[in-house]
C-alpha cells in the first residue's frame, strides 16, 4: 500500500482529526492514500462515518498500542 501522505493527529480530540484529514484530503488525487495517526479511541468510528458522508473509501483501520491508524483513498 503506496501511502500519498501521512498526518500525525496524536494528542487531538474530534474533531480535530477529521478536520485534518479532510484539509489533506484535497491536496490529493483522486486514488491516492492519506494514512491518520491518532490517539482519540472515538476516531475509529468518527472515520468511518467520514468516509460515507464523503464519500473517500476506507481502506483500513487498526490499532498498534495507543495508536489508531485510518487509511483513506481520495475519491
Amino acid at each position: 500500500m503506496q501511502v500519498a501522505q501521512e498526518i500525525d493527529t496524536r494528542g487531538l480530540n474530534c474533531p480535530l482529526p477529521i478536520l485534518k484529514a479532510k484539509k489533506a484530503l484535497t491536496g490529493l488525487n483522486s486514488g491516492q492514500l492519506l494514512r491518520v495517526i491518532s490517539t482519540d479511541a472515538g476516531s475509529i468510528r468518527d472515520f468511518q462515518a467520514f468516509a460515507k458522508q464523503t464519500g473517500n473509501e476506507l481502506v483500513a483501520q487498526q490499532t498498534v498500542g495507543t495508536d489508531f491508524i485510518h487509511v483513506l483513498r481520495r475519491r
